[in-house]
Parts: C-alpha cells; sequence; structure tokens
C-alpha cells in the first residue's frame, strides 16, 4: 500500500512529550504489524545538536551510525526496540546547508530561490524518499517546537502542502491548564492555537490533550465543538507513572481505531501477542515492589534531568526487569568539592557517574567514586565516569599525585587521559568526536564485564575525544586495575575493574542502547549488585 503519513504538532507551550505521542502512535501501528520509522524535524539552525547545552537541550542521543540527534530519538528507540538511522533526523541547519550547495552548484539557474517552493518542494521529496527507501507503510512526522515559532513555519508549510498529495492525517499536541485559583481547566489557549492551525491551512484530525489528571467530560465537549472535531477524536493525555503507559492509554480510548479509520484501515486487526508483552514489560517497571534500591547519580548537569534521560529510563529497565523499586538521588558534583561525601551519599547502595564535558564539578566526582571504592559500594562509569574512575585510581592507589586528563589539566604530569590521536589534527568541534557503534573485546571470562554481556565481543555507542592513556597500562594494572575490554586492535581501552568488589566503567554509553524490552546488560549487573547490597 502507499505510505501514509502522520504528523505530530504542538501547540501553546514546549515540553509537552510531543516525542512520547509520536513514540506511542508508532507503537500502536507497530502492535498492528506495519512497518513504521518516524522523523523528526528540528528548526535550529545547527546541523545536529551534538555542539548543543546539556542544560538547554537536554541529552544529546548518538545513534549506531554516528550522527548526534535529538532526545527524542531515545524515545523512538525504547518504544520501537529497534536502532534508528540519521536519515530520520532533518534539521534547520541541515535543509538551508543543502539548498544553498544546490544553488551553488547552478541547479536553479534563472530562479529565485524561495522558502516557496524550493524549500518546501525539499522538504517533501526528503519525505517521500526516506518513505520508499524504507519500504514503510507509515512514516509519523515530529514537527519540534510549538506552532507559531518562525523556525518551524516553513516546515509546517511543507507538510500541508504534502497534504493535497499524499495520505497525511495531523495530530495537534496540546496543553489543558488547570488553574489553581478556580480549580478549574481551561480551554480557552488550545482553542486559540487551533484556530492558529487553522489560518496555516491545517485542520488536525485528532486533539490530544495534556492535563494535569483525567480530562472532565465537559471540557472535552467544549473542545470538540470549537475545534468542529468529533468528541472521540479529543484525546485526553494525563500525567502517568511512566512514558510507557500511553499506548495502552490511547488504545482504551479508542484512538488506534479511529486513526485506521482515518486512513480507510478499519479492518486491520492489532496483533494481541505483541499487546501483551509490552503490557507485561510496563506493568514490571510501574508496579510496586518490596526491594527499594537507592542509586545516586553523581552529575554536572542534574538540574535539568533530561540531560541524562537515558540513563534514568536504562536505570528503569533494569529495575522492572529485577523486580525492585527504583528511588534515583540526583547529586550535583560541584557539591561534592564543597561538601562531605559520607553525608551527601551515605545510605546509597549504588553510585553512577554518567559522561560530560567540561572541568566544572569533576573533583566531586572523583570524591563519590574514591567513596564507592572505599566503602564496597557498586560502582558504574560512563565514558567521563570511566576516565575519572582510572583518573582516581592512579591518585589515590597509585600514589600518582595530581594525576588526571589533560582536558581538565593540559599540564598534569600524570595524564591518565590524554586526547585520541586521531582527535589531534581535528580543528571542527561538530560531528568530529569518536561517534557511534564500536566493537570492543572481552578479555577472558573473569570479569564483570563477561558474566554482564555474556560473550566475547559486543557493540555499544560512543562519544568522546579523551582516552585512557596506554603509557599508564602497566603501573595501573600492577596496582590492581583490571583491563577487561578493549577495541579489536587492543590499541584503546573500552572497560576497566576494580579487583574486588563492583566496580566497572566503560568508555561506552550503554545506557543508549537500554530498552524496555531487552535492558543494558551492565545496567542489569549493576543494579543487580545494588540489589544485593541494600
Amino acid at each position: 500500500m502507499p505510505t501514509k503519513f502522520i504528523v505530530v504538532l504542538g501547540s501553546i507551550m514546549s515540553g509537552l512529550g510531543k516525542g512520547v505521542v509520536s513514540s506511542s502512535i508508532m507503537k500502536i501501528l507497530d502492535m498492528y504489524d506495519f512497518k513504521v520509522l518516524p522523523i523528526k524535524f528540528d528548526g535550529y539552525l545547527n546541523y545536529d545538536c551534538g555542539t548543543m547545552n546539556p542544560y538547554r537541550h537536554g541529552e544529546v542521543f548518538v545513534l549506531d551510525d554516528k550522527g548526534e540527534v535529538d532526545m527524542d530519538f531515545g524515545t523512538y528507540e525504547r518504544f520501537l526496540n529497534r536502532s534508528l538511522t540519521s536519515s530520520s533526523s532533518i534539521t534547520g541547519g541541515k535543509l538551508f546547508g543543502e539548498i544553498i550547495e544546490k544553488e551553488r552548484k547552478g541547479e536553479y539557474l534563472g530562479e529565485d530561490v524561495q522558502v516557496i517552493p524550493h524549500l518546501t518542494n525539499e522538504i517533501q521529496e526528503k519525505v517521500k524518499d526516506f518513505a520508499v527507501k524504507s519500504n514503510l507503510d507509515f512514516v509519523v512526522i515530529e514537527v519540534g517546537g510549538t506552532v507559531g515559532d518562525i523556525e518551524n513555519g516553513y516546515f509546517i508549510e511543507a507538510m500541508r502542502q504534502l497534504s493535497l498529495k499524499e495520505q497525511v492525517v495531523f495530530v495537534d499536541v496540546t496543553y489543558v491548564p488547570r488553574l489553581k485559583t478556580v480549580g478549574e481547566q481551561k480551554t480557552k489557549p488550545t482553542q486559540s492555537a487551533f484556530r492558529t492551525l487553522m489560518g496555516m491551512g491545517i485542520i488536525p484530525q485528532f486533539l490530544i490533550c495534556r492535563t494535569d489528571g483525567e480530562m472532565a467530560d465537559g471540557v472535552k465537549k467544549k473542545l470538540a465543538m470549537f475545534t468542529s472535531l468529533d468528541e472521540s477524536r479529543v484525546i485526553n493525555d494525563p500525567d502517568m507513572t511512566s512514558p510507557y503507559q500511553l499506548p495502552q492509554y490511547l488504545i482504551d480510548q479508542n484512538f488506534d481505531k479511529l486513526l485506521l479509520q482515518a486512513f480507510n484501515l478499519p479492518k486491520k486487526k492489532i496483533n494481541v501477542e505483541k499487546v501483551e508483552k509490552w503490557r507485561n514489560n510496563v506493568d514490571k517497571i510501574i508496579n510496586k515492589y518490596e526491594k527499594i534500591v537507592t542509586v545516586a547519580v553523581v552529575g554536572k548537569y542534574v538540574e535539568l534531568k533530561d540531560s541524562y534521560v537515558s540513563v534514568r529510563e536504562a536505570l528503569m529497565h533494569a529495575a522492572g526487569k529485577l523486580s525492585v523499586n527504583l528511588n534515583i538521588k540526583w547529586v550535583e558534583s560541584e557539591l561534592l568539592e564543597k561538601s562531605d561525601t559520607e553525608s551527601m551519599l551515605k545510605g546509597v547502595d549504588g553510585i553512577i557517574v554518567p559522561g560530560g564535558f567540561g572541568n566544572r564539578g569533576i573533583e566531586g566526582m572523583i570524591n563519590a567514586i574514591k567513596y564507592a571504592r572505599e566503602n564496597d559500594i557498586p560502582y558504574l562509569g560512563l565514558c567521563l565516569g570511566m576516565q575519572l574512575m582510572a583518573v582516581e585510581f592512579a591518585r589515590d592507589v597509585c600514589n600518582l599525585k595530581g594525576a588526571n586528563s589533560t582536558e581538565f589539566n593540559p599540564n598534569t604530569k600524570y595524564n591518565i587521559i590524554d586526547i585520541l590521536p586521531s582527535q589531534l589534527s581535528v580543528k571542527q568541534k561538530g560531528g568530529t568526536m569518536r561517534l557511534g557503534a564500536w566493537s570492543m573485546v572481552i578479555k577472558g571470562k573473569d570479569s564483570i564485564a563477561f558474566s554482564s554481556y555474556h560473550k566475547k565481543v559486543v557493540s555499544e555507542r560512543h562519544r568522546h575525544r579523551y582516552e585512557f592513556n596506554n603509557k599508564f597500562r602497566k603501573v595501573l594494572q600492577k596496582n590492581g586495575l583490571k583491563i577487561t575490554a578493549t577495541t579489536k586492535d587492543n590499541k584503546l581501552v573500552e572497560i576497566i575493574e576494580w579487583q574486588s568488589g563492583f566496580g566497572i566503567a566503560t568508555q561506552a554509553h550503554p545506557e543508549l542502547k537500554s530498552r524496555i524490552e531487552a535492558p543494558s546488560p551492565l545496567f542489569l549487573s549493576f543494579l543487580n549488585a545494588a540489589k544485593n547490597k541494600s
């Protein structure tokens, strides 16, 4: 059948969860055995989000093919349980760059190059080519930002034009606020936003309403009347315990049947086995268990939890698998430089130091790693967390005073972590790190690494410029640090471990491949060790 398109827009404000809605729609279509993939548009003029501040944009999600993409791609992958490619990511920077390149080549000779039709045509061709090359039944297109933003106006116009030629359904994700002063859910913002869309030539077929609590029947009736939608197409999306609950909640409101009717596919049957498998996995995550495990995540961006969303989700996946209640204690690493480490970490069952860049808060992370090692608390280091585990070991076990990474102290005598040789000639910052999926070889079977993965060669995603300095391999190993995985050529260290207790760290980002249906092996091992300690 010809590919069908679902365009998910957001009105009123950002941060409503368009990514979760888009992922839930894809999960539902997957439950009907359709072939479906996403496209995400972001209006910023960056080529990708690799150089963005996590405080502003949330985590940078890395794909197998080295793509540095929006954090919503993590949500897509976790819901679909499959790896995506950079071809699903369209940014304003990519689009304008390609248009200028074509103009310089002379592909528009004699023409005034304009947003309409040149840019909008380019967008439509990208979307249709993606559908054809991937042989898809459905493409779910999430438009980043908010309706009314200058940055996404041309993309929305392109989607309007696409709907004149292809089968397209528009879904508007909106917000119905509850004013505390009157305790009433207000519809006026959504009414105004809907009229803005109509003024752009788009009439959404579905309105998905984010609410604090269930939406009142009267509110649904009012929204249906002012948007000219049938009441059944005004869908509630209240705050939930877990975002993974949303697909079932949408199904409970007959959204799946109404969506297929909109595409004239009313006879298609849902795959009950897929529904049950998803429901069982979600139940494991939201269930309340007797066993409580407290994990401290010691990072430098903890004020914005989205900076570490994949770490959080990987912990949740492992907690569901192990039937434990997870309590995450977010610890600002900079505070550990000024406060007593024990007072801030006392009572935790495990400690994670995730990735990051820059000097701020580094010594606090090292203090947390030392506390974990000396007090036999299970420790998991991710990327920067591996580098600092090596630095702490060099300082406090090998007595290499002042040991550091040249990222933080270029003049350190003991440069335990140094820039990758391949990075020395790099001039540009964007897209030039060691990125994407890389294989590692686990050395022997007597290690946490092997007992976690149960195989010798594994692949994880990476994002870094600095690496363990091979000049210090022997001295650290002589003093008890175990190097349990390297690259296939043995040139780069991938995993290190303490000789006793549970302490493991990897240069990779295993959290990026963790799924609700397939939790990360390292996170499972770590949380199991923390569970047995508590």
